[in-house]
């Protein structure tokens, strides 16, 4: 059985089940339109976009927030979910980080936790991207996954987007970048 709320742990980043509760930090997190340039739904620092896109990632059951150990602070979400998938697999997503943890190892290392925890029950882990969203597509490339052939259209607030899906399987996992900071995880 897979858990898809865990408490996951590296030196220099944590991640937790997100609750209602966490509603006032991460919207504050959020609310940088700098985050969402580049981002289809470009609009989401706004609150009643981000209050959507927070509910539907509580109710998905599946969404986590990320902290900085020391300070407990609030530095952005990523969720896993089940709804675009196919046998076998599951969706790492939804990610955001505040720009002061861009460049830094925070993104890989949310990526290592995420994606490590889910291939120990799933042969794969994919990534739903949109297509015009070249940071979030270089960044997934850099964390060793490929694209496939699979599209699918979403709709986000600004309208229509069409979406590459990205995988990762457990071989290149192991093999590529992420591999180290999952062996660095705290039990």
């Amino acid at each position: 059985m897979f858990d898809r709320q865990p408490h996951l742990a590296h030196p220099t980043l944590s991640l937790r089940p997100a609750m209602a509760d966490d509603w006032p930090a991460l919207a504050a997190a959020a609310s940088d339109p700098g985050i969402w340039e580049g981002h289809p739904a470009n609009d989401r620092w706004q609150e009643p976009v981000f209050r959507a896109f927070f509910e539907d990632g509580l109710a998905s059951g599946g969404m986590l927030v990320a902290q900085e150990p020391e300070s407990g602070s609030i530095i952005g979400s990523s969720r896993f979910d089940f709804a675009r998938v196919e046998p076998d697999e599951v969706e790492v997503g939804w990610t955001f980080l505040v720009r002061r943890h861009w460049g830094s190892r925070s993104n890989h290392v949310m990526k290592a936790l995420m994606v490590g925890h889910a291939l120990q029950t799933f042969e794969q882990v994919v990534f739903l991207i949109g297509e015009t969203n070249i940071r979030s597509r270089t960044a997934v490339s850099r964390i060793g996954a490929t694209l496939t052939d699979r599209q699918m259209t979403a709709q986000l607030s600004t309208g229509p987007v069409t979406h590459l899906l990205y995988a990762l399987d457990r071989a290149a996992f192991a093999a590529g970048p992420l591999a180290p900071h999952w062996a660095e995880r705290l039990s």
